[in-house]
């Protein structure tokens, strides 16, 4: 623990802090003082110079002392350059002189004072790590484990990296009392109880947003550069590469930053990471480099449509609100299949689940699984859940593992003694009451078998994220956006089209909007082309910009 309160909470040299005071401006502060408060945005990141700041939090209701900062300290985590709301208050305890950085002050000072930046960086995150492990309760979610709703707003919250407190009508005392104490029937789950208290009945996941201050405040009437649909690895990708280069960059993503990638329990063939990295990790790294840059990204925010309008590309989101952009980048990847069998939408989110996270693992442990799928994100949903669950079934509607499975997964899998592959069949039916109880497998030798399973994880391919473009773009015939060379010749003519000119490698069909990662016709359905894919599209957005001006 001492090594991580050493990252969390280092202490920096004169030189160091000569270097941030080019950036800011010294002041006095008083004993006393709220220098932010939770709820803030936009708020300031202080140096102490000399005197005394505590970090207290109010989410249980009483006041938590979180740490202080002496001399040779500085305030702030992750949403220091997140734009979301604070989760903690900042109080003078002892009157002194700081050095008072804004948020664009302290990018600058990140980028330009890389070695100062780094151990900033790394202290932010340790901090948000030792809050969400110290007792902090954030927003309250009660609900059933079985409600689907219940998983949606936990799911998401968890891949935003909201703080939150599950609180399970099955297994808690508390969850009763708080009900009755806020007039709530068990019928009106799952509640939401935000950090001030107010409480909302099974919110949309825009209003769970609202809840806990993650939606991002747009400036009225801005043109970026740049607009990214999805921010998944390819977007996350271009949203780094275009934020560094100078291009006013603004990301959106309907449900959470990572994409496919973001959900899945460890990546191992990820160039630079030997021993593997999480999904989950590689997001959070990823989005905090972004809006270290400047990049401005926003959850949950679904784009319905793209229309041009005065030489400009008009994003018009679910909300009604329109972002106009001289370039986009459609990164928006796909959506998961689901198995042809009418139950399925009955047991979505309490048994059927599209992603093996940390949560749908402790969900199912002890019970049996069942895996559908022989791709690289089933092999890896295996690897993790023979962890958790008692024996782990695999559903092959082939007889080859290794078909569409990397050879090192396979090899695992196949060594793993709770874990049974059954091949040349296919999930028939389930069954259960208010969430799933077993799954009956059909062999093509006309055998029915059942498996008592708490949980079935599909993993059978996706559909591209492509129905905002129709009419707009063209697609290939499975809805994936075409780019490039595969564009119709009839489809790049004058007046959009000027003479002589033909699309860019990653362009559509219509000049200044490009596609990279899932989402394109032709592309491989890895994490790193995917990051290929993005940080290229951002070298034929400079190209573009440029020959435009």
């Amino acid at each position: 623990m001492s090594a991580e309160l050493d990252i969390a909470f280092p202490t920096l040299s004169a030189a160091d802090i000569a270097g941030l005071g080019r950036f800011g401006t010294e002041r006095a502060m008083t004993a006393g003082e709220i220098l932010f408060a939770e709820g803030d945005r936009g708020f300031c990141f202080f140096v102490v110079l000399a005197g005394e700041i505590e970090i207290v939090e109010h989410s249980s209701g009483v006041e938590r002392l979180i740490a202080t900062h002496p001399a040779g300290t500085f305030t702030g985590d992750v949403d220091q350059l997140t734009g979301r709301a604070a989760l903690v208050s900042a109080r003078v305890r002892e009157a002194g002189r700081v050095i008072q950085l804004g948020a664009a002050a302290l990018r600058q000072a990140v980028e330009e004072l890389p070695e100062v930046g780094e151990r900033i960086l790394k202290a932010f995150l340790a901090r948000r790590a030792l809050l969400l492990t110290g007792g902090f309760q954030g927003v309250r979610i009660i609900g059933s484990r079985y409600s689907p709703e219940a998983h949606q707003l936990r799911d998401f919250a968890t891949r935003n990296q909201v703080p939150f407190t599950w609180i399970d009508l099955e297994q808690d005392a508390q969850a009763e009392s708080l009900l009755e104490h806020f007039g709530v029937p068990a019928s009106a789950t799952p509640v939401v109880i935000a950090r001030d208290g107010t409480l909302r009945s099974r919110p949309t996941l825009a209003e769970f947003a609202h809840c806990a201050g993650l939606e991002a405040v747009l400036e009225p009437g801005r043109v970026f550069d740049l607009a990214i649909v999805g921010a998944g690895p390819a977007g996350l990708a271009a949203s780094v590469y275009a934020a560094s280069e100078g291009l006013a960059t603004v990301t959106f993503d309907a449900t959470a930053a990572g994409g496919q990638a973001g959900t899945s329990s460890r990546i191992e063939n990820y160039l630079g990471f030997p021993a593997g990295i999480s999904g989950g990790e590689l997001t959070r790294n990823a989005l905090l480099q972004a809006q270290k840059f400047g990049a401005q990204v926003s959850v949950p925010d679904r784009v319905v449509r793209l229309r041009l309008e005065n030489g400009y590309r008009v994003l018009v989101l679910e909300s009604g609100a329109e972002v106009h952009a001289r370039c986009v980048l459609v990164a928006s990847g796909v959506e998961y299949r689901r198995l042809p069998i009418p139950s399925v939408a009955d047991f979505e989110g309490a048994g059927v689940y599209h992603a093996a996270t940390e949560m749908e693992a402790r969900i199912c442990r002890g019970d049996d699984v069942v895996v559908v799928g022989a791709g690289n994100s089933a092999g890896q949903a295996i690897v993790y859940l023979s962890q958790f669950a008692r024996h782990v079934h695999v559903v092959l509607r082939g007889d080859d593992l290794g078909k569409s499975m990397s050879r090192y997964l396979v090899d695992r899998v196949e060594r793993i003694e709770n874990v049974t592959v059954h091949r040349a069949c296919s999930v028939a039916e389930l069954g259960g009451d208010t969430r799933l109880r077993s799954v009956t497998l059909h062999y093509g030798t006309g055998r029915d078998v059942t498996i008592d399973a708490s949980a079935l994880f599909l993993f059978i391919g996706a559909a591209p994220h492509t129905s905002w473009l129709t009419n707009c773009v063209r697609l290939d015939a499975k809805g994936f956006v075409l780019t490039g060379d595969a564009i119709p010749r009839e489809a790049i003519a004058e007046p959009v089209w000027p003479a002589g000119r033909v699309p860019a490698l990653l362009e559509t069909s219509l000049p200044g909007v490009f596609a990279a990662g899932d989402a394109r016709s032709g592309s491989m359905k890895r994490v790193s082309a995917a990051v290929g894919e993005g940080s290229m599209a951002v070298s034929l957005v400079h190209a573009y910009l440029g020959a435009r001006a």
